[in-house]
């Protein structure tokens, strides 16, 4: 077992645009390796935090001891309700409680899971929706992939336009065209109000181990998902903590995610 339990690093594909120093991309060979799997989910990259609610308590990035952030409150409150039903689940999601770089218009929940863990196993894409639902909660948004890797992929073309294209394929438009749109829940940038939204996950649909030895990664990077980042993504500072904001759902006043209204947004 990993012995932190933390989250395991995902590596940005080659030409993703969002990166920053110490972020690593994906090895030579990953392309084809992808195109190899049998399905693969295509997912929007919401911007809110790492998020883990596991059977001894939620968790940001550390695995050390729970989190006690602020904008992590609910997140407490919901645990409260299913830490009973978790067992050996670790149930990783998006917080989206405190608005980052982009806000959304069309959040339904303030946390959107987009893995699940089972021991040393991450579970199949269906495992993931059918324990999302259970816990009633939504999934990160899904986009439908119409056309597989495996059907444009090809050995005499670079990896990197190979993905390019599939991409465009399925999203109707290049990814860099569609980060500057307002994705599935109405992203935006807090700051100028012009839409966008961060990127996209690209995973194998079945269940897998962290690196399954496919491609030359380290023991803690996946080998079995990758991300695409927008340019210039980050926009937010060391104030943060300070200065972070409370997002809004969709019909707020009416919605009840802990079994009652919750109307204690601080």
């Amino acid at each position: 077992m990993n012995e932190s339990r933390k989250y395991c690093r995902s590596l940005h594909a080659q030409i993703s645009l969002g990166t920053t120093s110490d972020d690593r991309f994906m090895p030579n060979g990953y392309v084809k390796a992808f195109a190899q799997k049998k399905e693969l989910v295509l997912t929007e990259k919401l911007d809110g935090q790492n998020n883990c609610f596991n059977k001894n308590g939620v968790f940001a990035r550390s695995h050390t001891t729970p989190t006690q952030h602020p904008w992590d409150k609910p997140m407490r409150e919901r645990w409260e309700l299913i830490k009973n039903d978790l067992n050996n689940l670790e149930i990783f999601g998006e917080n989206m409680y405190g608005i980052h770089s982009i806000a959304y218009k069309n959040l339904e929940s303030y946390f959107y899971v987009f893995a699940v863990r089972e021991e040393d196993r991450w579970l199949s894409w269906e495992e993931v929706k059918f324990y999302a639902v259970m816990l009633d909660f939504p999934t990160v948004p899904e986009i439908p992939v119409t056309t597989s890797l495996a059907e444009v992929y090809t050995d005499n073309k670079d990896e990197n336009v190979v993905l390019a294209n599939w991409l465009k394929l399925n999203l109707g438009m290049t990814w860099e065209e569609s980060v500057n749109t307002s994705g599935l829940l109405g992203g935006y940038d807090p700051a100028t109000g012009k839409v966008c939204s961060e990127g996209f996950v690209i995973r194998d649909k079945e269940g897998f181990l962290t690196n399954s030895g496919s491609l030359p990664v380290e023991s803690n990077e996946f080998d079995s998902l990758f991300k695409l980042v927008r340019k210039s993504h980050v926009k937010t500072d060391v104030h943060w903590s300070k200065t972070w904001k409370a997002a809004s759902l969709v019909n707020y006043e009416k919605y009840k995610w802990f079994g009652y209204e919750y109307t204690d947004r601080l």
